[in-house]
C-alpha cells in the first residue's frame, strides 16, 4: 500500500508539471487570468507532491535517543505545510489575480488555446485522480468518502485525492470563465472564474489543515483497531485491562498503553506468562505496527 500511495503522488506530480507549463503558455497567448490561476494551481500541486514525498521519506527514519518513538509524525508536519502552501500560494494568488483582472479587465485573445489546454489538463488530471481514488478506496475499508478522510491516517493519500478533485473543479470553472467571456464578449467572467478557482483551493486547503492538525497533535488509532485491541484484551483470564489509550504515530504505526491489573495469587512466572499472552493477543489484533506499553496499577482478587 505504501508503494501504491507513492505511485499516486508521482502520477500527480508528473501530470501537474506538464499541465502547469501548458497553462502558463496558453495564458501568455490569450491573456486569460483564469488560465494563469490554473497554472499557479498546477505548479502548487506539483510542489505539494514533492513535499509529501519528502515527508514520507523522512518519516521512515529509525528512532534515535532524541526521538525514541521514531519520526513517523514528520509526515504529518509536512502535510500541514502542504495545506498552508495550497491555501496561501494557490488560493491566495488565484484570488488576487482574479480581483486584479476584475479591476482592470482585458479582452481575451485566441480562446482556442485555452480550450485545447483545458482539454489536455482534464485528460491528465482525470488520469491522476483515477489512480489516487483507486488507492484511496482500497485504504478506506468500505467507509464513505468523507468518513475515510476524517478518519484517515495517511495524509499523503487523501491530500493527493483532494487536490486532484480541486484540479478538476478548477478546470471546469476556468472553462466556464473562458467560454462565457468569449461568448458574451465580457472579460469579467474570466476574472470571476479565477476568483472561483482560488476559493475552491482555499476550501480544500481548509480541509487539509484541519485533518493535518489533528494528526500532528495526536489522534487515537482507527476505531476498528481500537475495538479489535479491546476485544483481544477482554479475553484474558489472569489480567484485567481497565483502560486502553492509543495515539497514531505514523500511517501504520500506533502507540498503545494498557492499564492492567493481575489476579492475586499469581506467581512471578504466571504474571510474565500473562504479560506475554496479552502482548501476543494485542499485536495480533492490529495489522499496524504497535508500540505497546503496560501500566500495572494493582493486583486484584480473582474475577468470577
Amino acid at each position: 500500500m505504501a508503494k501504491e500511495s507513492a505511485a499516486a503522488i508521482y502520477a500527480s506530480i508528473a501530470a501537474n508539471v506538464a499541465i502547469g507549463a501548458t497553462k502558463f503558455t496558453a495564458a501568455s497567448f490569450t491573456g486569460s487570468s483564469a488560465m494563469a490561476a490554473e497554472g499557479v494551481h498546477s505548479l502548487v500541486d506539483a510542489c505539494d507532491g514533492l513535499l509529501l514525498l519528502l515527508g514520507r521519506r523522512r518519516s521512515r527514519r529509525p528512532p534515535t535517543p532524541e526521538h525514541p518513538f521514531g519520526h513517523g509524525r514528520e509526515l504529518y508536519f509536512w502535510s500541514l505545510i502542504v495545506a498552508i502552501l495550497f491555501f496561501a500560494l494557490g488560493g491566495g494568488l488565484s484570488v488576487y489575480e482574479g480581483i486584479r483582472h476584475l479591476l482592470h479587465p482585458e479582452p481575451l485573445k485566441s480562446p482556442a488555446w485555452n480550450y485545447a489546454v483545458l482539454g489536455f489538463a482534464a485528460l491528465f488530471d482525470g488520469g491522476s485522480l483515477v489512480v489516487g481514488l483507486r488507492q484511496f478506496r482500497e485504504s478506506a475499508g468500505g467507509r464513505g468518502f468523507w468518513a475515510a478522510i476524517r478518519e484517515g491516517k495517511d495524509p499523503s493519500l487523501f491530500s493527493v485525492v483532494l487536490e486532484d478533485i480541486a484540479d478538476m473543479a478548477g478546470i471546469a470553472l476556468a472553462f466556464l470563465g473562458v467560454f462565457l467571456g468569449h461568448l458574451l464578449d465580457n472579460p469579467y467572467f474570466d476574472g470571476a472564474a479565477s476568483v472561483g478557482v482560488g476559493l475552491v483551493m482555499a476550501g480544500v486547503a481548509g480541509v487539509l489543515l484541519v485533518e493535518s492538525k489533528g494528526l500532528l497533535i495526536g489522534e487515537r488509532a482507527d476505531a476498528d483497531i481500537v475495538e479489535c485491541i479491546t476485544a483481544a484484551a477482554a479475553g484474558m483470564y489472569d489480567a484485567d485491562v481497565r483502560r486502553i489509550r492509543t495515539m497514531q504515530l505514523a500511517p501504520h504505526e500506533v502507540l498503545v498503553t494498557l492499564d492492567v491489573t493481575f489476579r492475586r495469587g499469581l506467581t512471578r512466572e504466571q504474571v510474565l506468562a500473562a504479560i506475554a499472552e496479552l502482548e501476543r493477543r494485542t499485536r495480533a489484533a492490529s495489522p499496524d505496527r504497535l508500540l505497546l506499553y503496560l501500566e500495572i496499577s494493582a493486583l486484584q482478587d480473582h474475577r468470577p
